[in-house]
């Protein structure tokens, strides 16, 4: 593959700014209550090869899809005008270099004006090798009034080696546009995953990104969403199930650029045993974003007493006439609700299991999408089956 000059001058530079960003530490506000521990990758090094599947239907003309490194040579123009064109802003502006400065694998779609896919299309990235970093790139730009949805898997080739996935997505919905993203991550539980999104929304778009973890040791998932167009609107969808020592870190920015925009994020955590979860987000309306109607809540089912979660929402408002609220909560299972299901002969633990599917549900739900649903409902049924 020839690498065009302006990709290598950019990898180029991406490995400098990697090596003159310091490592982030919990004095900063980003990594308040994460564990830093995790960020030391020594004896890690980047994959010799791309670990990438595509299953892609039946297309309808003019729609390009296909691998990065691909795209990288037949539509080098695309890719330079949109590839990580905004600067990550959550806390691993560091790791986004480093992403940048190796990519190599992931996916390029673009959906021209006014065209419909009607099948999902999808991914499938796969960690190999022990002390081996991947950089998984996913990069889909969908036209005015386009439609699409994506299903991205990320799993391990087998369940001992430890490897390290440094993913990065770009989404950005256009004038009128519909795009549909589902980032399923069960990779093996010794190795640990950065997953970065930036999703743009324009005028009258709707971008819908869902995030599931189960798998990993630690996972950190930074999500942003910027919506740069009037009657744009937002769904930050996220399902997590962490159980044992897991520990997912989870960061979010709901940024308001323009008036009579919307936005919706919910995240459902179900911990058990001595699992921990972070969560950080943010919501920031700008001067002249008036009309702004945004919401962001955080639950967390408490399934053992040794769980720990940290949650800290926030909002910054600069605009007049608006309508937003964040709020997060942490509960148990009450005893009732355990008496109500025994009491129609379903024993305690599976009582408790069927409380925390129908949790976890409520997230799902909203993808709007019967494949994808049946993807994340299935992948929730594997992490269930080991609990």
């Amino acid at each position: 593959m020839t690498t065009p000059a302006w990709f290598a001058e950019l990898q180029e530079a991406a490995q400098a700014e990697y090596e003159s960003l310091p490592m982030p530490t919990r004095k900063i506000e980003s990594w308040r209550f994460g564990n830093i521990k995790q960020l030391d990758f020594e004896g890690f090094t980047p994959e010799d090869q791309t670990n990438i599947t595509l299953s892609i239907p039946d297309l309808p003309e003019g729609v390009i899809c296909m691998p990065f490194e691909e795209a990288l040579e037949k539509h080098s123009d695309l890719l330079q005008q949109y590839f990580m064109r905004n600067t990550p802003r959550l806390g691993s502006e560091k790791f986004a270099a480093l992403h940048k400065a190796n990519v190599k694998g992931g996916l390029f779609l673009y959906v021209p004006d006014d065209v419909v896919v009607e099948t999902p299309i999808e991914v499938n990235h796969s960690l190999s090798g022990s002390n081996k970093i991947s950089f998984p790139h996913t990069l889909i730009i969908t036209g005015k009034n386009a439609e699409v949805s994506v299903l991205d898997r990320f799993s391990s080739a087998n369940n001992e080696d430890a490897g390290l996935c440094i993913a990065v997505n770009d989404l950005i919905a256009g004038e009128g546009s519909r795009l549909t993203y589902c980032a399923l991550q069960e990779v093996n539980l010794t190795s640990r995953f950065i997953q970065i999104n930036e999703t743009t929304v324009e005028r009258g778009a709707t971008a819908k990104a869902f995030t599931l973890n189960t798998g990993a040791q630690w996972a950190r998932n930074e999500s942003l969403s910027k919506l740069n167009g009037e009657g744009g609107h937002s769904d930050m969808l996220s399902c997590s199930i962490p159980s044992g020592t897991q520990q997912f870190d989870q960061r979010t920015f709901q940024h308001h650029a323009a008036p009579h925009t919307n936005s919706d994020l919910l995240y459902k955590n179900s911990l058990h045993e001595n699992a921990k979860t972070v969560f950080s987000g943010l919501i920031l309306v700008d001067e002249d974003a008036h009309y702004t109607d945004a919401y962001q809540t955080c639950r967390n089912l408490m399934m053992n007493d040794t769980a720990e979660a940290n949650s800290m929402p926030g909002l910054e408002i600069n605009a007049d006439q608006v309508k937003c609220s964040h709020g997060s909560t942490s509960a148990t299972i009450s005893d009732e609700e355990i008496f109500y299901l025994r009491a129609r002969g379903i024993p305690p633990h599976k009582a408790r299991r069927l409380i925390a599917l129908g949790f976890s549900a409520q997230a799902v739900d909203k993808i709007g999408n019967e494949v994808l649903e049946t993807a994340a409902f299935e992948a929730i049924e594997r992490k269930f089956a080991t609990l």
